[in-house]
C-alpha cells in the first residue's frame, strides 16, 4: 500500500487522503451509529418487556394464588397487542408451568429454574418474579423477537449514511480545486526541478502562485537556483581556465597506469608528439622514449614506484612521430584516483633550446669564438691534469708556447677584421701540424699554445720547427696585399720534477719570451739555469703584486723636487714618484717592478692608481695647492695609446677639482716616438685644458731632434746619463748644452736630471738650464713630507 502510495503524484495523494479520510469518517460514523442503535434498540426493548412483565406479574398475582389459570391467560391475551413478541409464560411458586401464550411456535419451557434477563442473537428473554408481600408467588417469563425493530434502525441508518455520502461528495466536488490550487504549484515546482536536472539549465525558475509555505518554498527554490547558477558558471569558467591551461600549458602532462600507459595527455603534450590526444589514449610512454634512454626511464619509473611521496625528476630524450627527437625534463610522481588506484602523473618541459644553448655555453666556454680552439680557462685545466697523470704515472709531456711575430702590423694595417682573419686562418695551419691527441689552444691575442701528450723534449722540438715552418711558409692575403708571419715557440717539458700548472705555463711563457729576445721566430727550450729566463720569472711574479698592489694600496707617492737654476725662487714644484711597501714594510724603488708592469700591461693600471692618488693628496691636505707650483706625473707608453686615459683623467680633475695648470705630464721619449700620431693628439687635447707635458730621457734616443718639433710639449728633460758627466766629459756637456740650446729656440724649458753636486749644479747655471733634478738638490721623500 505504502510503495502504491509513494508512486502517486502529490495531486494524486492529496486526493487520495480526502477520500480515505472521507471513507474512513463515514465507516467510523457507520460503526458508532450502529453500535449506538442497536444498543439503544437493545436497551428500550428490554426496559419496555421488563415493564410489561411486571405489569402482567402484578396482575396475574390473584390468579395464581387462586389457581385460576383462565385469569392468568386473559391477562397475557392483551399483550397480543405486541408485534415483536413471541411467547408469554406464567410460572407458579415452584416454577412450573402455569399458563402459556404461544406465537410463531415459540413454546414455553416447562419449569421457571434458571430463566433469567438477556440476549440471544435477535431475541430477547426477560423472567420478572411475581412477589406478594415480598415473597415470591410465581413469575413471568417473555421471549421478543427484535429484528424488526433492528430492521427499522438499519433502515435509518442507511437513510443516514446517504445523506452523509451526498454531504461528503458534495463536499469534495468543493475541495478538489482547493486541492488543486495546492497541488499544481507542488507539481509545477517538481517539473522545473526536473526540467532543471534534465536539461542542466539553471536559468529556469519556479513560479510563485502564493505568499504562503508554497511560495517561501518556491522562492527558496529560485535563490538556490541563483546560486546553483552563479556558482555553476563559475565552475564552468574554472573548469574552461583549467582545462584551457590543461590542454594549453606548454608542458607535456600525461596521466599513466603503473604500467606506462597512457591514460590521458594534454593537447599539448600531443601536439609535441605530433599525434591526437585519442591516438595516445591506451599507447606506452615507452613507444616515444629514445632507444639509449630506455634503461633511465624503467629505472625512474622503478623509483618512482619505491618512493611515491617523493617527487622524482629525468631529463631524457622523446622521439616525436616525424622523426625529431627532443630533450625533455621529466617529473613525475605517484597519485591516487578516486578508487585508490595508483596513477603516475608526468610532466615533460621542452628543454631541447636550453640543452642546445647549455651545449653551446659549455662549448663557448672552453673554446675560442674566433678560431674554435680550446680556450684558455679549459686549457689551463688540461695542462692541470697532464701535470698530475706526469706526477702519478711518471710520464712526459711537453708544453708550447706560442707567439706570433709582426701581427701587430698586419692588425694595425688592415684592421682588426683583417687581424681576426689571419688568426682562424693561422688556427687552421697550426692545427694540421700536430697530432691528433694533442690540444692546440688559443690563449689570447696572437698567442697560442699546444700540450702534447706522452711526447718527449727532442720530439717537441722537432714538432715545434715543423711549427715555425708551417707558419713562415703561410702567406695572408688581404685586400691585395699579402703579409708573412713569424712565430717564436717556448717549450717546457711536464714530467715528474715540474712544478704546478701555473710553474709549467710560466716556464713556457719565459722560453718563448727569450726565443723573442733571441731574434724572434725561432724555438726555446725552457732551461732552469737560463739567466734570462730567471730575469723573466722575476718579473712575472711582480705581476701579480703589482695587481694586489692596487688593490690593497701598497704602493705610496713620493716626490723629488725640481728647482728652478736661477736666483728667484718659485713656489713648490716636484716629481711624482712611486714606490712598492712588502710584507715587511720594505720600501722597494720602481725599477724592480716598473719593467715588469710595462711588460705585462700593468702600466696602464699602475699610472691610474698614481694620478687618483695624488688627485687626492692635492685636494685633501690643506694648503699644499695653495703653495704647489707644478707637480710633473708620469704617464707610460701604454697609457698614451689607451683611449680610455684621456676620460678617466677627466673625472679625475672634475672630481678633486684640480687646477690643470698645475699638472704637468711626463712621457718618454721612446713612448711618444712609438706611436707618434696618437701622442701628439693625447698631448693636445690635454695642453688645451691647461695642463703641461714633459719629456723624459730627452736625449736617449736615435732620433731625438727629428721628432722633437713633433712634439707639442712645454718642458725638455735631459737624460741624466749625459748630465751626471759634464764636469769630466766633454762630449757629455756638448751634448747637454746642444739640447738645452734647440730647446730654448723652440721655446721649451728643460731640467737637468742627476744633478748630483753644487759644482755641476753651477755648470748647469752657466749653460742656461732652466731646472735641476737630482739627490744633490733633494732625495725622493713621502708627498706628506714635502
Amino acid at each position: 500500500m505504502s510503495r502504491f502510495f509513494s508512486r502517486l503524484s502529490i495531486k494524486g495523494k492529496l486526493f487520495s487522503i480526502a477520500i480515505t479520510s472521507s471513507l474512513f469518517s463515514m465507516l467510523l460514523a457507520l460503526v458508532i451509529l450502529v453500535t449506538v442503535n442497536v444498543t439503544e434498540v437493545k436497551r428500550k426493548a428490554q426496559s419496555d418487556l421488563i415493564a410489561v412483565a411486571s405489569l402482567i406479574a402484578n396482575r396475574s398475582v390473584a390468579a395464581v394464588m387462586f389457581d385460576d389459570a383462565n385469569l392468568a391467560k386473559e391477562n397475557l391475551v392483551s399483550l397480543n397487542n405486541l408485534p415483536d413478541l413471541r411467547s408469554a409464560c406464567v410460572y407458579t411458586k415452584r416454577g412450573q408451568l402455569f399458563t402459556s401464550l404461544d406465537k410463531q411456535s415459540a413454546t414455553c419451557p416447562i419449569v421457571s429454574h434458571g430463566l433469567r434477563n438477556y440476549f440471544d442473537k435477535l431475541n430477547l428473554y426477560v423472567y420478572q418474579p411475581m412477589r406478594l408481600d415480598d415473597e415470591i408467588v410465581g413469575g413471568i417469563f417473555l421471549s421478543s423477537d427484535l429484528s424488526a425493530a433492528f430492521w427499522r434502525e438499519l433502515q435509518f441508518i442507511g437513510v443516514v449514511l446517504i445523506v452523509l455520502f451526498v454531504a461528503l461528495s458534495i463536499t469534495f466536488l468543493l475541495t478538489a480545486p482547493l486541492l488543486n490550487r495546492v497541488a499544481k504549484p507542488i507539481a509545477q515546482l517538481a517539473k522545473t526541478a526536473q526540467k532543471v536536472s534534465q536539461e542542466h539549465d539553471y536559468s529556469l525558475r519556479a513560479a510563485k502562485h502564493s505568499n504562503d509555505e508554497m511560495g517561501i518554498l518556491v522562492d527558496a527554490f529560485n535563490g538556490m537556483l541563483d546560486t546553483v547558477e552563479i556558482q555553476n558558471k563559475a565552475l564552468i569558467s574554472v573548469k574552461n581556465n583549467f582545462q584551457a591551461l590543461y590542454d594549453n600549458n606548454p608542458t607535456m602532462v600525461f596521466n599513466l597506469d603503473m604500467q606506462g600507459q597512457i591514460i590521458s595527455v594534454n593537447r599539448f603534450g600531443a601536439r609535441q608528439l605530433g599525434l591526437s590526444v585519442e591516438e595516445l589514449q591506451g599507447c606506452s610512454i615507452f613507444n616515444f622514449a629514445h632507444p639509449e634512454d630506455i634503461g633511465n626511464c624503467n629505472q625512474f619509473f622503478q623509483i618512482c614506484r619505491n618512493h611515491p611521496e617523493q617527487v622524482h625528476k629525468l631529463e631524457s630524450r622523446i622521439i616525436c612521430r616525424n622523426g625529431n627527437i627532443i630533450w625533455a625534463r621529466e617529473t613525475a610522481r605517484l597519485v591516487k584516483d578516486e578508487n585508490n588506484r595508483s596513477h603516475l602523473l608526468l610532466v615533460c618541459e621542452d628543454i631541447t633550446e636550453t640543452r642546445r644553448l647549455s651545449e653551446k655555453i659549455a662549448y663557448q666556454a672552453s673554446h675560442d669564438e674566433l678560431t674554435g680552439l680550446v680556450n684558455r680557462r679549459q686549457f689551463d685545466i688540461h695542462i692541470q691534469n697532464l701535470v698530475l697523470e706526469a706526477q702519478a704515472n711518471d710520464s712526459h709531456h711537453v708544453l708550447c708556447y706560442l707567439d706570433l711575430d709582426q701581427f701587430k702590423i698586419v692588425n694595425d694595417t688592415c684592421g682588426h677584421l683583417a687581424g681576426d682573419e689571419l688568426l682562424r686562418q693561422l688556427g687552421e695551419v697550426l692545427r694540421q701540424q700536430v697530432r691528433r691527441m694533442d690540444i692546440l689552444a688559443r690563449l689570447g691575442g696572437d698567442e697560442f699554445g699546444i700540450l702534447m701528450s706522452y711526447c718527449s723534449l727532442e720530439q717537441a722540438i722537432i714538432t715545434g720547427e715543423k711549427l715555425r715552418n708551417a707558419v713562415c711558409d703561410f702567406q695572408f692575403a688581404w685586400e691585395n696585399r699579402s703579409f708573412n708571419i713569424g712565430v717564436s715557440i717556448g717549450i717546457a717539458p711536464i714530467n715528474r720534477a715540474c712544478g704546478n700548472a701555473v710553474d709549467v705555463l710560466k716556464e713556457a711563457d719565459a722560453a718563448c719570451y727569450a726565443a723573442k729576445e733571441k731574434g724572434r721566430n725561432r724555438v726555446h727550450i725552457f732551461s732552469p739555469d737560463d739567466e734570462e729566463l730567471t730575469l723573466r720569472q722575476g718579473e712575472m711574479q711582480w705581476v701579480e703584486k703589482i695587481r694586489l698592489g692596487i688593490e690593497r694600496d701598497r704602493f705610496q707617492l713620493f716626490g723629488q723636487l725640481i728647482v728652478p737654476i736661477a736666483a728667484n725662487r718659485g713656489g713648490l714644484h716636484f716629481e711624482t714618484l712611486i714606490r712598492y711597501r712588502d710584507d715587511q714594510d720594505k720600501v722597494i724603488p720602481p725599477g724592480a717592478f716598473l719593467p715588469a708592469a710595462e711588460r705585462y700591461n700593468m702600466a696602464s693600471p699602475l699610472d691610474r692608481w698614481v694620478i687618483s692618488r695624488l688627485f687626492e693628496h692635492l685636494a685633501t691636505t690643506p694648503g699644499f695647492l695653495d703653495r704647489l707650483e707644478m707637480c710633473s706625473v708620469n704617464l707610460s707608453g701604454l697609457s698614451l695609446s689607451d683611449q680610455a686615459m684621456l676620460g678617466f683623467i677627466d673625472e679625475q680633475f672634475r672630481k678633486w677639482q684640480i687646477p690643470t695648470h698645475k699638472i704637468c705630464f711626463e712621457i718618454t721619449e721612446t713612448a711618444a716616438i712609438s706611436n707618434l700620431s696618437y701622442a701628439r693628439q693625447f698631448i693636445d687635447s690635454l695642453r688645451q685644458k691647461g695642463c703641461s707635458f714633459s719629456l723624459d730621457d730627452f736625449g736617449s734616443g736615435l732620433s731625438s731632434f727629428a721628432y722633437l718639433k713633433n712634439l707639442p710639449v712645454d718642458y725638455l728633460k735631459i737624460d741624466g746619463l749625459f748630465v751626471k758627466d759634464i764636469l769630466d766629459d766633454r762630449v757629455d756637456l756638448t751634448m747637454v748644452k746642444a739640447i738645452n740650446e734647440v730647446a730654448h729656440v723652440m721655446g721649451k724649458k728643460t731640467i737637468a736630471e742627476f744633478v748630483e753636486n753644487q759644482s755641476i749644479f753651477d755648470l748647469l747655471q752657466t749653460l742656461g738650464v732652466n731646472y735641476a733634478q737630482g739627490y744633490g738638490i733633494a732625495k725622493p721623500v713621502p708627498l706628506r713630507e714635502l
